[in-house]
């Protein structure tokens, strides 16, 4: 009887994301009455100081916490402004209520400049009602990748198809191997979001305990979830054969590309998240906190109008010394172009140069501070914490040159992914075209700017971090464009993105938009995703040959 009451109380939190007004509606009456009988039935005295996770008001906090999170980031105006009127109507009874803590979706972006859900246009307000429909949540990487909401449309139907559509994988299996992916980086926001997932669809909580706790054929995954999320180059068709030929516990090609494509994308997403400083989710730890503010009293509109207590200010100074820096880097696009026209490097000097770029991209120091030291709390879902990308470097030991010539994304693995997980080789190419091509002919205020040979310079930059090398590009082209901060950024984001700083995104492009920063980041993470999958598809396709 109470599982019966718990599925009818899951499912009208779920029908507050149907578009029918009149079922939200209806959901969201039957909450109001199940909220306001649960703090009749406390103490008024016991209520006024509630500690989040105490019984007997642990269940309590959650709901509230809850519907916070729906106060500020549902896509419909009804529902958040019902559970504002909610919110209130508790506070009014002497139960203290939660409170958003930080201000807003980013560290490193003001909140006012990320788009509001109650102020969008009718294509983005589509885009976060699917969104909405989809995981019941819209989360601060929606937010904040919604500075480009064409790119946004294409990132989360390739995100749904992965972990919640028909596929080789079970539900719970592609959540914790979300977990794992996550775990590699220490991005501890995206363990938290998978670690309510994976549960949610029924997932073990014994597996959550360490990776040594799931089934062997998950544990047999942590060795390539490590080299790829590390160093890609060092895969081999040999990984590839333990995976498929353990007897008892082995892997289909099927599952193997699905877990692969898992793995690769939320190793990317982990540098997207820390490239753009996301915060925690108001529903999650660090998101929320029950105490009040120690200036000035709490009011509860606060909720709704999205007045965060951080004082931004414009770095007015800085844009004056920076002052032309955007006008630089034009000048040399355009020279480039020029010289571009007038004559052509040999292929001998067009590989010298890559194999130079190459080699200084390994001597770029990611970060000055002390090595970062996982919590056990992340470190349980992984092996081998002392794995990482700065460990080869500093041996002095070289990347191994990868022609794209020889494998490609276009003339290999998107056909091979294709063939094997149907539908999501044309969702990839999509979203790194996506990526790629994005451009609105702008840089800082200047428009009607041919902005690819700078969007070419970041991506091939990435990939020549990882040893790719196409052979009809100069790589003489990337110093005259990225400059030694925007360099340490990009180095920092793709191979050690638990190390990024506010500091170094404010340091690179200092005249440019956020948007553009945010453009950027998605430009990194795709292409360090293909790099990625390369490598795993590459070894995948000599096994099979």
């Amino acid at each position: 009887m109470m599982e019966m009451q718990h599925q009818e109380s899951l499912g009208r939190w779920d029908g507050l994301s149907s578009r029918d007004a009149s079922s939200r509606a209806e959901a969201m009456e039957f909450i109001c009455q199940e909220v306001m009988r649960k703090v009749e039935a406390i103490e008024p005295k016991k209520a006024a100081t509630p500690a989040l996770g105490s019984s007997p008001n642990s269940d309590l906090n959650d709901i509230l916490v809850h519907l916070l999170m729906l106060s500020r980031r549902c896509p419909f105006e009804d529902v958040r402004g019902r559970c504002t009127q909610l919110l209130r109507d508790i506070q009014d009874l002497g139960i203290r209520i939660p409170r958003p803590l930080g201000s807003g979706p980013s560290r490193f972006i003001p909140e006012k400049e990320i788009l509001q859900v109650s102020k969008v246009d009718a294509s983005t307000q589509a885009i976060f009602e699917d969104a909405f429909a989809a995981l019941h949540r819209l989360d601060n990487i929606s937010l904040v990748m919604s500075f480009h909401p064409q790119y946004l449309g294409s990132f989360l139907r390739t995100q749904h198809y992965l972990l919640q559509m028909d596929g080789p994988l079970p539900l719970h299996y592609r959540h914790y191997i979300c977990i794992m992916a996550a775990a590699r980086h220490q991005c501890s926001y995206l363990v938290n979001l998978h670690v309510n997932d994976f549960l949610q669809v029924g997932g073990n909580t014994k597996w959550l305990n360490g990776l040594n706790e799931a089934p062997q054929k998950l544990q047999q995954l942590g060795e390539i979830n490590k080299i790829l999320a590390h160093r890609p180059w060092l895969l081999t068709k040999e990984h590839i054969e333990r995976l498929l030929k353990t007897e008892e516990h082995s892997w289909s090609l099927a599952e193997l590309i699905h877990a692969v494509v898992l793995l690769t994308h939320y190793h990317s997403l982990s540098s997207f998240t820390f490239g753009c400083g996301i915060m925690p989710e108001i529903n999650c730890d660090g998101g929320h906190t029950f105490r009040p503010p120690s200036v000035s009293q709490y009011c509860v509109c606060d909720i709704a109008n999205g007045n965060g207590h951080a004082n931004h200010h414009d770095d007015l100074l800085g844009n004056q010394e920076m002052c032309g820096e955007v006008e630089e880097l034009m000048e040399r696009m355009k020279q480039l172009q020029e010289c571009r026209d007038d004559e052509e490097a040999s292929q001998e000097e067009m590989a010298t140069r890559f194999e130079r770029e190459k080699t200084e991209s390994m001597l770029v120091v990611t970060s000055e501070d002390e090595e970062c030291v996982p919590s056990r709390d992340i470190s349980r879902h992984f092996e081998d914490t002392s794995y990482g990308y700065q460990d080869f470097s500093r041996r002095g030991e070289q990347v191994p040159t990868f022609r794209a010539q020889d494998y490609s994304w276009e003339d290999h693995g998107f056909s091979l992914v294709n063939r094997l997980y149907p539908d999501v080789g044309q969702m990839l190419d999509e979203k790194f075209q996506m990526a790629y091509n994005l451009t609105y002919n702008t840089m800082a205020t200047h428009k009607d700017v041919d902005t690819s040979m700078l969007r070419r310079a970041i991506w091939n930059y990435i990939h020549c971090m990882f040893g790719i090398r196409y052979d009809d590009y100069d790589y003489g082209e990337i110093n005259q464009l990225l400059d030694r901060s925007f360099k340490i950024y990009i180095k920092t984001m793709v191979c050690s993105p638990e190390k990024t700083t506010k500091r170094m995104y404010e340091s690179f492009w200092r005249q440019f938009q956020h948007s553009e920063k945010v453009h950027v980041n998605l430009l990194l993470m795709e292409a360090r995703m293909q790099a990625e999958l390369l490598y795993a598809l590459r070894a995948i396709t000599r096994y099979m040959t």
